[in-house]
């Protein structure tokens, strides 16, 4: 699978959608742009929805896109249905308080993705030196994304730096990227794969039959002869 800009309609209006989503999350308490957190303590946002049809693959596309408070070198989504295929790279924009740059300007962030296919996750290595920035891609796995149960992708980034010569290495997560977007709710609306909602069963009692009186038939009259 290569890395395409997602054109089709449906992905191109969950894009304003998210972006817009992702903007008002920016002035959120839990994700304070104001200064960056521990590496082993970012938080980090994101969401998933249909992506855009990739060429010679029948299987769903789901987009996925997120962004942390800090700079991260790699991150892993693990999704509880198999994954059957993997865009690489994914495209990665610098978040402002005004917005989301023009896509892929941030050339010279980037990341390689990659996992066992069929598999369970998807591994990328790279940078987003910055933080703040907006990673986004797609994998695509082999059932439709509105039929339960519904992908629900966590989340883990790390970070690598130099610390007095010494390589030292961050992690941080899972994040739930909840379930895709789009999709019409249903019984499990509204809970995610770390905190699902409970399902209630509603058993209806047998209903008691009364029973019918059966009515008398009136007694024969003895004839006499």
């Amino acid at each position: 699978m290569h890395a395409t800009q997602p054109a089709h309609p449906k992905a191109a209006l969950w894009l304003a959608v998210i972006v817009g989503s992702l903007a008002l999350a920016l002035a959120a308490p839990a994700v304070s742009q104001a200064e960056e957190n521990n590496p082993n303590t970012y938080n980090c946002i994101g969401q998933l929805a249909a992506g855009a049809p990739e060429e010679g693959s029948e299987d769903q596309q789901v987009a996925y896109r997120f962004y942390c408070n800090g700079p991260i070198t790699g991150f892993q989504l693990a999704a509880q249905v198999p994954v059957t295929g993997i865009s690489s790279p994914p495209l990665v924009d610098t978040l402002t308080t005004a917005g989301l740059s023009t896509p892929g300007t941030t050339l010279n962030d980037t990341f390689s993705c990659s996992g066992e296919i069929p598999g369970y996750a998807v591994n990328c290595v790279g940078a987003a030196k910055k933080g703040w920035e907006i990673v986004q891609g797609q994998f695509a796995i082999g059932k439709k994304l509105c039929v339960e149960p519904r992908v629900d992708a966590l989340l883990t980034v790390t970070y690598a730096y130099l610390e007095k010569g010494v390589v030292t290495q961050a992690i941080s997560g899972p994040f739930d990227l909840g379930r895709p977007q789009g999709c019409p709710p249903d019984a499990y609306s509204g809970g995610t794969r770390l905190a699902p909602k409970p399902i209630i069963i509603t058993r209806n009692k047998p209903k008691k039959h009364a029973r019918k009186k059966s009515a008398k038939k009136p007694a024969k009259k003895a004839v006499h002869h």
